[in-house]
């Protein structure tokens, strides 16, 4: 619209005021006037976005809530990892400079946390809970893109992206997909989002988190058939 309405007002201009046969030009020294009405209300109008546009910057970087998940998100050609908090709770330390293809998340070896941490390749999320991702590239530049989610975000080499964080409204199905052309396979990096209740989700993690930490608990002992036998069938010891 303000394209045609800027092009038809100059092509008006040409046609209505072009030079003819015996009409002198007019010279017209300008007026001061109307130079600072609309030299000051565009800047008016460009400041009052600028204002705006902050605000909305700084609500979508605003600090993920305390009761977030927190997830360590590692992108590489051509697929995803994902890095779940051990029993502890709490992710264990990582350092982007430690990154590489035998330390693929830059986490300390020593620390007792980095043992306990679930590594899964699929992104499963509960419904109605803040989800802080922490989002890291091994190689080269990819992207977190989840449309039903209106999230992008790129994951840059040697950098933590630590600002994205969503929180989801129903459960289902969907797919996280890079967005950046980031080499021969990029069309198959993908990995699937599983939104479930919160009690499927401590269902899913639980065990993991147990098993990592090597406290899952012992399987209940089943008694052969011969004492099972002697538990149940009377002797003349043990009846009147």
């Amino acid at each position: 619209m303000v394209f045609i309405l800027t092009q038809g007002t100059y092509i008006y201009y040409l046609i209505a005021y072009r030079r003819r046969p015996g009409v002198p030009a007019h010279y017209s020294h300008g007026n001061n006037t109307l130079e600072i009405i609309w030299t000051t209300a565009p800047t008016l109008v460009f400041l009052a976005l600028a204002i705006y546009g902050d605000r909305l910057w700084e609500d979508i970087h605003r600090p993920a809530p305390e009761s977030a998940l927190t997830i360590d998100v590692s992108s590489y050609q051509f697929g995803w990892q994902f890095r779940y908090p051990g029993i502890s709770g709490q992710l264990a330390p990582m350092d982007v400079r430690k990154i590489n293809p035998q330390n693929p998340f830059g986490t300390d070896p020593e620390n007792p946390k980095t043992a306990q941490d679930v590594i899964t390749t699929d992104l499963v999320i509960p419904v109605g809970r803040p989800v802080h991702v922490l989002l890291h590239a091994r190689d080269v530049i990819h992207s977190f893109y989840v449309p039903e989610f209106r999230l992008y975000q790129d994951c840059v080499p040697g950098r933590t992206i630590g600002w994205v964080w969503f929180q989801a409204t129903q459960t289902g199905d969907f797919q996280l997909a890079c967005n950046q052309l980031c080499g021969t396979g990029h069309y198959n990096m993908k990995a699937p989002i599983k939104i479930v209740s919160e009690a499927e989700f401590q269902k899913w993690l639980t065990p993991r988190q147990q098993k990592n930490a090597g406290t899952l608990p012992a399987p209940t002992a089943v008694p052969s058939p011969a004492k099972a036998a002697s538990l149940t069938v009377p002797t003349r010891e043990n009846t009147l």
